[in-house]
This record gives C-alpha cells, sequence and structure tokens, in this order.
C-alpha cells in the first residue's frame, strides 16, 4: 500500500496506525481477544492475495458496544494508537463489503479496499465516543469517500467529474438509466429531478460515461486508417508553423501594397469617403459624409460604390 504521504494530517501517529496493515500476529489486549497464532505479512495486504486478506479480516471478531467505546476513549483521550489498531482491525470487514459494491467501474477489488482502508483510519482519528453512534455507522462516509476519489482518479485517463453535481451523476445515473440506450428527454429530466441537478448535466455526464480514452499519437502497429483516425493528425496546430507564418507575412504584405496602389489611383473625395467608411478606427456614416461634402446621403453611397468598384479592378489588374 502506497498510500503513507495521503496520511500526513492524522497528526497522532498515522504511520503507527497505517502499519497494523502489514504485522505479522495479532496483539491480544485487554478488550480484543484474537488467536495468538502468527499470520503471514500478505494476509493482511489486500494486494498480495486478496481471498486470504478476506479470509483473514473475517476471522477478526467484532466488537461489542462497550469493548469499541472504552477504546475510542482510549485512543480520544489518551492518544492510544493500540486502542486504534484494534479499531482498525475490528472493522477491515465493513471495508471489503463497501468495496465490493464499486465493483463494475473495471477497478483492481484490492485498490479498492486499500482506499477504504485509509478512510477508515481517517474515520477511526475522528470517530468522537461521545457522539452516540458506533464507528461502522461515523465510518461508512469517510469510506466511501476515499473510494470515490480513487474512482474518479483512475477511471479515465482524464477526471470525467469534478464539481458536486458531476460526482453525483456519476454514481448515480447508470442506476437511473432502465435500459442502455441514450435518455430521451422525458428519462433526462426524470433523472435530473431525483438527483436535484440540471438536465443539461444529465446529457454532459451521459456523454462522458459512454465515451472512452484515445491515445493521442497513433500505435506503431497501426494501419494507415487507424493512425489517420488519432487526434495528432486532425489536431495539429498550424498557426505557428514557421513555413505558415513566412507565407502569411508575405500575402499581408503584399495585400497591403496593392491596397496602397489602388487607393492612389482614386481622386480625393472618393478616397476619403473609402477610408472614412471602411479604414478609419471610427467609421463615418453616410450622414456624416454627406453632410461634409454638401451633397445627399445617396449620393455619397454612390460614390463609395463606385470607388469599391475601381479599387477592385485596380488590385486585380
Amino acid at each position: 500500500m502506497d498510500r503513507i504521504s495521503d496520511l500526513g494530517n492524522l497528526s497522532y501517529g498515522s504511520r503507527s496506525i497505517f502499519a497494523v496493515l502489514n504485522c505479522t500476529s495479532y496483539v491480544s489486549r485487554r478488550f480484543f481477544r484474537m488467536t495468538t497464532s502468527l499470520q503471514p505479512a500478505y494476509a493482511l495486504v489486500p494486494g498480495a492475495n486478496l481471498e486470504a486478506y478476506v479470509h483473514t479480516v473475517n476471522s477478526i471478531p467484532l466488537l461489542t458496544p462497550e469493548q469499541e467505546r472504552e477504546l475510542a476513549e482510549s485512543l480520544y483521550y489518551e492518544q492510544d494508537l493500540g486502542a486504534a489498531r484494534q479499531m482498525v482491525l475490528a472493522h477491515l470487514r465493513f471495508v471489503v463489503h463497501i468495496a465490493r459494491s464499486y465493483s463494475g467501474y473495471g477497478l483492481a477489488q484490492a485498490d479498492l479496499i486499500q482506499e477504504g482502508n485509509v478512510g477508515l483510519m481517517k474515520a477511526v482519528k475522528r470517530f468522537n465516543p461521545e457522539m452516540g453512534v458506533r464507528l461502522v455507522s461515523f465510518a461508512v462516509h469517510w469510506i466511501k469517500a476515499e473510494i470515490h476519489e480513487f474512482i474518479l482518479r483512475n477511471w479515465r485517463i482524464v477526471k470525467v467529474a469534478t464539481t458536486k453535481a458531476q460526482r453525483k451523476l456519476f454514481f448515480n445515473l447508470r442506476s437511473q438509466k432502465k435500459r442502455l440506450a441514450w435518455l430521451n428527454n422525458e428519462e433526462v429530466h426524470r433523472v435530473a429531478e431525483s438527483l436535484g441537478v440540471e438536465p443539461r448535466e444529465v446529457r454532459e455526464m451521459e456523454s462522458r460515461l459512454t465515451g472512452h480514452d484515445m491515445a493521442f499519437d497513433p500505435a506503431a502497429e497501426a494501419d494507415d486508417d487507424s493512425a489517420f483516425q488519432s487526434p495528432a493528425n486532425y489536431l495539429e496546430d498550424h498557426r505557428y508553423d514557421p513555413a505558415r507564418q513566412l507565407e502569411d507575412a508575405d500575402w499581408s504584405d503584399n495585400s497591403n501594397h496593392n491596397l496602397h496602389e489602388a487607393l492612389e489611383v482614386l481622386d480625393d473625395r472618393s478616397r476619403d469617403i473609402l477610408y472614412q467608411r471602411w479604414l478609419a478606427e471610427e467609421k463615418a456614416t453616410l450622414h456624416d459624409l454627406a453632410q461634409k461634402y454638401n451633397v445627399s446621403a445617396e449620393r455619397i453611397r454612390q460614390l463609395e460604390k463606385s470607388a469599391m468598384n475601381k479599387l477592385k479592378l485596380s488590385i486585380a489588374a
């Protein structure tokens, strides 16, 4: 298990609690009767042998309410890590039970259990015996939270859900769907209402759930058709290609030169009308120019049209 760094906020000694998962024997304590026979280290590491791990944690005796409260008080008031260890061990079977309900996401069951164990240890650290609830009820939230975060990080290359609404949809949308086909409008609104989200968010999450990861570059053994479909071939950005930039710069310089020469062919009034109507930062209206040259707005429009035709002919020549 490689999650010690994630538990740095467990101020009273998370490393000691975490080490219990690799212990070679169970410790017999005042309210925790267990077998004295040595257990192999792999038995408490789900990734090593999942079947042996499940068998081992199911053989650990459950705590009575009185035992649990006394251990919780020892941990809460005296920071007794031995009590914390016993509380963690006695509840590992519940983590397995919760982790199994997330088996449909294509992730290793052992990984889900390990993440759930991290949540259990966080719950033990925060458990207050004066709350009047059993540890298993208090720990469910923490166990599921760690498993949820692990699934969201690893289900796709790109994280599929980041907002609260998206997380809710990710873990509930598939169970809400009655068939494999896409949701119709009525179903979308029904799901949105039941989960308290917007219909557009339902549509977006449905699209994400039906998508799949795609390699940006084609595989080495890919044929021509497969290679062409890889994003690297159709998402290429040509804006910063040196040859393309040089070509664009030459075209821009040539166009500006041709426009300047074409404007020189026009008379002063026509050139000014085109400049005021098309090139000035603050464009003039037909009425503004009509007042300036003491003619009608219709006459200005005719002069503008005539000047534009001359300009086009001059540039095309």
